[in-house]
């Protein structure tokens, strides 16, 4: 039995689950030649089940498991999906290839979901509908849509949660956890990065999709931040008829994004202003409000003539706050300044530098980043091809890369994509600029002068406040012997030494300076006994005076050379 087949502390049922649907996975996996994700040695009897797809060697590793995640259902494709936006995780040929995951499979039964309304309710179709489309509008791996009308003839979207699939996802959950401790141990250097942590990473994402409370707050949170923009669009929620597994909203009608460049709609919209706008608005939540939208891929987009954008599917979120908003500007500016020091500070400000690294190295990858981009047009960058390189020089130096940062770069990039399919010509960049200065002209604002300094007084109060008490507590100490000096030093030892060893070398100095001195006076006059007219004591001076001098210049040639 696989080591990832669950074990003890479930009930038989449990167990029986997860081990029909560990065989399932395992198959899937040697069918598309992913076998060496697996150890082979255990699972040999699984290998009848399911033989090798044919001609899967011609497809690359990445294909192969897009393939493997189609045919796992809709745990898989979800997890392919979220797996997709973070470029921290897989490499970019990996990324690219699940980006092509679809997220449309057959609608569940009407008879099922009726039944699913009506327990979410707690109340018959017809008496809260006055209408109720059997035909889903949309039906994803999750939940699918459908168009009803209420009583007071306004129309609504009611976004189900299908039947069983909260269990399903449970139950791969606890599959891929213990799937990715294997994968961890055997592939240590291979693709995937930290498997552990790409699954912690899904199972919030899922478990955050499930329930769809989050989706219907986030609803009215970009509402609130877009009133008053009467080219956005967010659908309004019904409250009264929301749940973790049902979401009442607005029904807007509308073009998908990706659509529009069609001939037949060409008449009717401004793909240029669609385009500035759908970057602005993405922009503003980013820098302004610190509130965005994670996933705006062009099939939660929609688009009403000429140019007026309605946002759908608001499940996959990120946040920044004002700290981060800041640093990030910053860290534009510098890169526009080409000021290292300060781009690197940025970094270790926003928490990506969590370890000693080797800053000559990382300035060197900044400056030919920079460098590569410094003299182009703005138009001709491509912020998708920028924001990986950003993050393969992170990864290179070992940085923790917080979650929201990897959602920012990837919903840009994603903004970006969109933008150009719609005008040739879009610039990102110049979309960037304005709100930067936004950043700084409300950092440097006098309000915010003015709050810093209301700060500032209430910091310098609360110190006058806690003075005495401080005092009082520092003095009582001091009586009752109680107060410790704490010093620390660093290589006093060796301070202590020098000082040591230079004194003696001064006293050596006057003691050579004395034999002289000395020496000198007693040859003149003759002192003692001599020979020649020489005195015997003045030569003995003179060869003492010598010895110590030599063995003075050459302590002081071994101290210069340890130095």
């Amino acid at each position: 039995m696989p080591e990832f087949y669950p074990q003890s502390g479930l009930s038989f049922r449990s167990n029986l689950d997860k081990v029909k649907r560990s065989r399932q996975i395992i198959s899937v996996f040697i069918k598309f030649g992913l076998d060496y994700l697996l150890d082979v040695s255990r699972v040999n009897f699984i290998t009848k089940i399911r033989s090798r797809r044919k001609g899967y060697e011609k497809l690359s590793s990445a294909e192969r498991l897009r393939l493997a995640f189609e045919e796992l259902g809709p745990t898989f494709i979800k997890f392919g999906q979220i797996l997709s936006t973070r470029p921290d995780f897989l490499p970019s040929d990996y990324i690219s290839e699940l980006e092509k995951l679809q997220d449309k499979v057959l609608p569940v039964e009407t008879l099922r979901i009726r039944e699913c309304i009506e327990k979410e309710l707690n109340k018959p179709l017809n008496q809260v509908f006055k209408e109720f489309d059997e035909k889903p509008v949309a039906s994803a791996s999750l939940s699918q849509v459908h168009k009803a009308v209420l009583y007071n003839g306004e129309i609504v979207a009611l976004k189900i949660q299908k039947p069983g699939i909260r269990n399903t996802i449970e139950l791969d959950l606890s599959i891929l956890e213990s799937f990715a401790d294997v994968l961890e141990k055997r592939l240590r250097n291979g693709p995937f990065h930290s498997p552990k942590a790409v699954v912690a990473e899904i199972k919030k994402a899922l478990r955050k999709e499930l329930d769809f409370l989050n989706e219907a707050h986030n609803f009215d949170k970009f509402r609130n931040n877009f009133k008053g923009i009467d080219y956005i669009k967010v659908p309004k929620v019904y409250w009264d008829l929301t749940t973790e597994k049902l979401l009442t909203m607005e029904f807007i009608e509308g073009v998908k994004i990706s659509e529009i460049t069609q001939e037949k709609y060409r008449q009717q919209f401004d793909l240029k202003k669609i385009a500035d706008r759908a970057a602005e608005a993405l922009l503003k939540q980013i820098l302004l409000d610190g509130f965005f939208h994670a996933d705006p891929h062009p099939g939660n987009l929609f688009v009403q003539p000429p140019d007026t954008i309605v946002m759908l599917d608001v499940g996959m979120t990120g946040h920044l706050d004002e700290r981060t908003i800041i640093i990030i500007a910053k860290t534009l500016r510098a890169a526009n300044e080409k000021d290292y020091s300060h781009i690197i500070r940025g970094l270790q400000d926003l928490g990506l530098v969590v370890q000693k690294i080797d800053k000559f190295s990382l300035r060197q990858d900044l400056d030919e980043l920079i460098e590569l981009y410094s003299d182009r047009p703005f138009k001709t960058i491509s912020m998708a091809k920028m924001n990986q390189q950003i993050l393969e020089i992170m990864m290179r130096h070992k940085m923790a890369i917080p979650s929201n940062l990897v959602m920012m770069l990837r919903s840009i990039s994603i903004a970006e994509s969109v933008g150009k399919q719609l005008e040739p010509d879009f610039d990102m960049f110049s979309l960037v600029q304005p709100f930067v200065r936004k950043i700084y002209f409300k950092l440097y604002s006098p309000r915010r002068w003015k709050e810093r300094g209301v700060n500032v007084m209430d910091e310098s109060v609360e110190l006058v406040e806690h003075l005495p008490h401080h005092l009082s507590d520092l003095l009582r100490k001091l009586r009752e012997g109680q107060f410790e000096v704490k010093l620390e030093h660093h290589k006093l030892e060796e301070i202590t030494q020098e000082i040591k060893g230079s004194s003696n070398r001064i006293s050596a100095s006057l003691i050579i300076a004395a034999l002289i001195v000395g020496s000198s006076l007693i040859l003149q006059q003759g002192i003692g006994p001599t020979i020649s007219n020489v005195s015997i004591i003045g030569i003995i001076g003179y060869i003492l005076a010598g010895v110590l001098g030599l063995g003075l210049i050459i302590s002081i040639f071994r101290l210069s050379r340890k130095k």
